[in-house]
């Protein structure tokens, strides 16, 4: 008898591992995309990845992410990345729910493994006497109990899989995060920098023309001007005031939002930012095939796919048979002095050596609405993809675009900076020898400054725009240290 049942007992064995090397999770497809061979918008940036730049491509959620900040060149900056990945809140809200993942995937994997309890305590029973007055006595019971279930048709793995992949998503997610706070740390500085230069011209003109009046009040006091030409000075003494008081409002409050990207109230932020010095970082695009694995939010659209496909296998598994294996040993007597006893032992198998298999027949069309669920999450999920990865080629057109234009309109403006100074001082001289109406000066001066501040403007675009690219690519390279230059005089 025995080795009948050990026979049936390997038998079982054998079929259970040939079952559970079935899997119904339908294989995975990444949707297809024509690539084109380069950038739209690439000109000569640099159209192919060079050997030493570029890191291999390989998805976001599997390297850590890079400090692209350093091409800059400053130190203050380079600070203020590392404080940021340390306080800021939005990253730590991220890590944590890394951290969830993460442990969501060991809870699913622990289903591969057999699960074991042990228990000790008395039970209080009666007996029925067939008529006459039952017995009453008490039970003591130490035993351990192992449940197992086998996994068949891969429905664990599935499981499994899917944990995974979330995990993965979550990671790749959590890059994004670092990656948008870096950018945003990044963008408000070089505005506080580009404001900073506003604030300082601002003030310079605001000076001109508080001495400019001053000299006009003195003149109108000899009768050498009209009354009209001090009241000119004034409107333009009162519209620079007006405008530093403008540049200094919206400078505090990028500093407002600096600080709360540091993880700190505005009121604990000690910083003092120079003038904006020209941006010079030129940034390589790559090839359009790096993109689709080196940004982190394609990279978390791949792993929400793969996770939902899975789990397509884990529905489809529902309707095969299940196999559970279960079985309890341990001591069992009315005395509790003689529970360790040898003889008191006690085994429990179940049904066919341990095992009891289910297969399921009729419930009402549920888990054929599982798995149309199943599917059409997987296919929101393809359609996710798709857009994240049209989108991510869009930013990187359009950012490659912002810094063409505004690269040559800061050729531009350079221009007609210098030109503008030459009339200004032309026309101060003239007025000054009594050739030209003074308005013809406030005219020019008028023109010099918004030349300068328009200058000063773009400069800040152009450090934004490189920025942008940077987060448009994903963020993921080396720059050799000879090259981390960014800025010049």
């Amino acid at each position: 008898m025995n080795r009948h049942l050990s026979l049936r007992a390997v038998a079982l064995a054998v079929g259970v591992m040939i079952l559970s090397a079935c899997s119904v999770v339908p294989v995975e497809q990444r949707p297809a995309f024509e690539l084109p061979a380069r950038f739209a918008e690439a000109g000569q940036l640099m159209p192919t990845e060079e050997p030493g730049r570029w890191q291999p491509a390989e998805p976001a959620d599997r390297q850590a992410p890079s400090p692209w900040w350093t091409v800059f060149g400053d130190p203050v900056l380079v600070g203020l990345e590392e404080e940021a990945l340390q306080a800021n809140p939005d990253v730590a809200i991220a890590m944590a729910r890394l951290q969830q993942a993460r442990a969501l995937t060991a809870r699913s994997e622990s289903a591969r493994m057999p699960a074991i309890d042990a228990g000790f305590g008395p039970t209080r029973q009666r007996s029925s006497g067939d008529g006459a007055p039952g017995t009453a006595q008490t039970l003591w019971r130490a035993q351990a109990s192992v449940a197992y279930e086998a996994d068949l048709f891969g429905r664990v793995s599935a499981s499994v899989a899917a944990a995974q992949a979330d995990a993965a998503q979550q990671q790749a997610l959590a890059h994004q995060m670092l990656l948008l706070v870096q950018v945003d740390v990044a963008r408000t500085y070089f505005s506080l920098r580009q404001l900073e230069g506003e604030r300082r011209l601002l003030r310079e003109t605001v000076a001109l023309r508080e001495e400019a009046a001053g000299l006009l009040e003195r003149k109108l006091g000899l009768g050498a001007v009209a009354s009209y030409v001090l009241d000119q000075a004034r409107t333009e003494l009162f519209s620079a005031r007006a405008e530093q008081v403008a540049v200094e409002q919206q400078q505090a409050l990028a500093a407002h939002a600096l600080a709360t990207l540091l993880g700190k109230s505005p009121a604990a932020l000690a910083l003092q930012v120079a003038p904006l010095t020209p941006v010079t970082v030129q940034l390589p695009p790559g090839l359009p095939s790096a993109l689709l694995e080196r940004r982190p939010d394609i990279a978390a659209a791949e792993r929400a796919m793969a996770a939902e496909n899975a789990r397509i296998g884990a529905a489809k598994a529902a309707f095969f048979p299940s196999l559970s294996l279960t079985g309890a040993f341990g001591y069992e007597s009315t005395e509790l002095g003689h529970l360790t006893n040898w003889s008191q032992r006690t085994f429990l198998l179940g049904p066919l050596v341990g095992t009891a298999l289910s297969l399921p027949l009729f419930d009402g069309g549920r888990r054929q609405a599982e798995l149309d669920r199943a599917r059409g999450l997987y296919e929101e999920r393809v359609g996710a993809y798709r857009k994240t990865v049209l989108q991510a080629f869009r930013e990187v057109e359009d950012s490659l675009v912002s810094l063409r234009t505004v690269d040559e309109r800061l050729v531009h403006q350079r221009g007609a900076e210098q030109a503008s100074s030459s009339v200004a001082r032309s026309a101060r001289s003239r007025f000054d020898e009594g050739d030209v109406d003074y308005l013809v000066v406030v005219d020019a001066e008028r023109t010099l400054q918004r030349s300068r501040l328009s200058l000063i403007q773009s400069e800040g675009e152009r450090a934004r725009s490189t920025v942008d690219l940077v987060r448009a690519l994903g963020g993921g390279w080396a720059v050799p240290p000879a090259e981390r230059v960014g800025t010049r005089d």
